[in-house]
């Protein structure tokens, strides 16, 4: 309403606290606003904002003070003389500002969003990371409902919390409650596996988890067996020019080496991509579940002993 009163556009945060009631609009609801990318058009640094919230409250206070007991001051005269159609900020030359602060990165944005309106404003946190975290194969939590009992499974989720809890033996266990852009899931983390993977299970982590789908009661969960931050996943890539490709003694040293680094295979969780190069051409191939490794350096270091080209890379690059 009062920017359809004043017939333009809020011009910055400034402008915004002087033309609605803060009686109405309250100190917590403009945070909100800024956290959630309300002024995002007017000032993209979120962070920055927040800072300056205070002090820009207290101006726009003593300013409608001031009009009310008629100490209107000159900036004020002219702006209020300013001709139809100029836009030019008067009247806003002396808000004040904290010092510069740098934005909050955009994990940090999209849990703010979350944590003051329950949902994500400006993306998913996992869409970023979706196409390339389809070489891990995983599945959708909306998919569950469609999985065998007990069959394995893995899914890119981020983790919302964690409820800790001691079993009679004395041992510590969890639940938690896992999302990702299609749905929510519950999962379960037995004794075990919790010892190995408690230091990861954090809130609002993103993890890739491994596990049991679990029908229990006409209720389905994932029973967790393994989780690694995405951040910490990493590809090997194994670089061929299109002769090596296709002939098969080449093929059966690299199979056999990848076979080596393999070992257990419900320990091998790097996957392997082929980079085949004809010309100015490149095709990428993923190897299958069989063929990944356990140790990224230690089949870069047999595969580059061999004569291959190879290398590793984060599955995920970081945003920050």
């Amino acid at each position: 309403q009062a920017r359809e009163k004043a017939a333009s556009k809020f011009q910055s945060l400034a402008d915004f606290c002087t033309r609605v009631d803060l009686r109405v609009v309250n100190r917590r609801a403009l945070e909100t606003l800024i956290l959630c990318g309300a002024f995002d058009s007017i000032k993209p640094n979120r962070n920055q904002l927040s800072h300056d919230l205070n002090l820009v409250i207290s101006w726009a206070q003593r300013r409608a003070k001031d009009k009310e007991s008629g100490q209107t001051n000159i900036f004020d005269l002219i702006s209020s003389a300013k001709t139809e159609g100029d836009d030019h900020d008067t009247g806003f030359e002396d808000v004040p500002s904290a010092p510069p602060v740098e934005d909050f990165s955009v994990q940090d944005k999209l849990k703010l969003e979350k944590e003051h309106l329950g949902f994500y404003v400006s993306e998913h946190p996992l869409k970023s990371m979706c196409e390339a975290a389809q070489i891990l194969s995983p599945i959708n939590l909306s998919q569950l409902e469609e999985q065998k009992s007990r069959k394995k499974v893995s899914a890119v989720v981020i983790l919302n919390s964690v409820k800790k809890t001691i079993t009679k033996k004395g041992t510590p266990m969890a639940f938690i409650q896992i999302e990702d852009i299609s749905g929510q899931a519950e999962g379960v983390v037995f004794p075990n596996t919790y010892e190995q993977i408690e230091k990861v299970l954090d809130e609002d982590a993103r993890l890739i988890i491994w596990g049991k789908v679990d029908r229990r009661d006409d209720k389905i969960q994932l029973i967790v067996e393994d989780a690694e931050p995405v951040e910490t996943i990493k590809m090997l890539m194994v670089e061929l020019t299109l002769e090596q490709a296709i002939n098969k003694s080449v093929q059966n040293q690299l199979k056999g080496i990848l076979q080596e680094q393999s070992g257990d295979k419900n320990k091998a969780k790097i996957p392997v991509v082929a980079i085949i190069s004809a010309g100015r051409q490149r095709q990428f191939i993923r190897f299958g579940q069989n063929f990944w490794v356990q140790s990224d350096l230690a089949a870069v270091e047999s595969l580059n002993n061999a004569g291959f080209i190879a290398r590793a890379e984060p599955l995920v690059k970081s945003e920050d």
